[in-house]
């Protein structure tokens, strides 16, 4: 791992080290106690400074927890070190980046996988089966929220340097959700941002598009709020409704509501994993890569990641920006 981020040590650790499927063999950090902190909690070894990790031969692949503005060196640094690499969302704060880590990847035959987790929990292909038999009849429209209540002054997502902004921070799971569901040809016709006086940062925001098959789309983000981690869909017979949809634990049982006028459902559904499924995906995409190329799973979650980019660039060049 390069970089002791908070989000390692709560929820991608303890499922790393849980997995049959991988081993952690080293931290790597520029502060030497934080890194022997870290080792310690999850028996591995500890260096201080990400280059020499990534010079070890024993790494076969590295994991980037770094806020988003500074993850791009070292996700680049360890693909040319020869590692595979599974880094949080987004890869990049830009297209043209992005873009050249996928390219750099592929061309090195080594997995680059963004970890937009809740792609890999089961209940979603639940809803698309539901949504594919008619359950709500034809899609009319797709609306989707992923916010937080205002975090501590401090917090590295209101540094925009640093972490980014709400935008590329939660924004990424609405947008990521639509495209999951709606396929990568969405057209944004409107955004608003609202940005931090004090820092300049984006802290929440509003998105509308469409699809060519006539699907209104309305996504919203931000840190700004009471917390919302959703998607809904409405069909010409009926609403589908999915509540705790991006960031659920792994003993959480979802349930999907669906309205009708005259029926009212709701289908309970087992308990999932979401990371436990990342790191097994990341796992078998790494083990076909070494033995016979780019894994074909792989390849399509990079397509929607270079999708992503693409519509968070659209997204910032367009929208009316509020400062609060």
């Amino acid at each position: 791992m390069v970089g002791c981020a908070d989000i390692a040590w709560r929820r991608t650790l303890p499922t790393l080290v849980a997995s049959p499927d991988a081993r952690l063999a080293a931290i790597a950090s520029r502060n030497a106690t934080k890194a022997a902190r870290f080792a310690a909690e999850f028996d591995c070894s500890s260096t201080l400074g990400y280059d020499s990790l990534l010079e070890s031969p024993d790494i076969d692949a590295v994991y980037v927890p770094l806020p988003t503005m500074l993850a791009t060196e070292w996700i680049e640094k360890a693909l040319l070190a020869g590692k595979h690499v599974l880094a949080e969302k987004p890869l990049t704060a830009a297209t043209e980046s992005t873009v050249r880590l996928l390219r750099l990847a592929r061309t090195n035959r080594l997995v680059l996988l963004e970890n937009v987790a809740f792609m890999h929990h089961a209940q979603h292909a639940a809803v698309l089966e539901l949504l594919d038999k008619g359950a709500i009849g034809e899609l009319r429209d797709f609306s989707s929220a992923f916010t937080i209540p205002p975090l501590p002054s401090g917090n590295i997502r209101y540094q925009p340097n640093v972490g980014g902004g709400a935008l590329l921070d939660m924004g990424i799971y609405p947008i990521r959700a639509a495209l999951r569901f709606l396929g990568h040809g969405i057209e944004v016709v409107g955004a608003v941002l609202r940005q931090q006086a004090q820092t300049g940062a984006v802290v929440s925001g509003r998105i509308l598009g469409y699809t060519q098959r006539g699907i209104a789309i309305d996504l919203s983000f931000g840190m700004q709020h009471s917390y919302r981690s959703s998607y809904e869909f409405a069909g010409s017979t009926g609403r589908l409704m999915l509540d705790r949809a991006f960031t659920p634990s792994a003993t959480h049982q979802p349930v999907i509501r669906v309205e009708r006028q005259d029926h009212r459902e709701q289908i309970t559904l087992p308990a999932d994993d979401q990371l436990a499924n990342v790191i097994a995906f990341f796992a078998r995409a790494v083990r076909t890569a070494n033995a016979q190329g780019p894994f074909a799973a792989e390849g399509s979650f990079a397509v929607a990641s270079l999708r992503q980019a693409e519509l968070v660039d659209v997204v910032q060049e367009m929208a009316v920006r509020i400062t609060v």
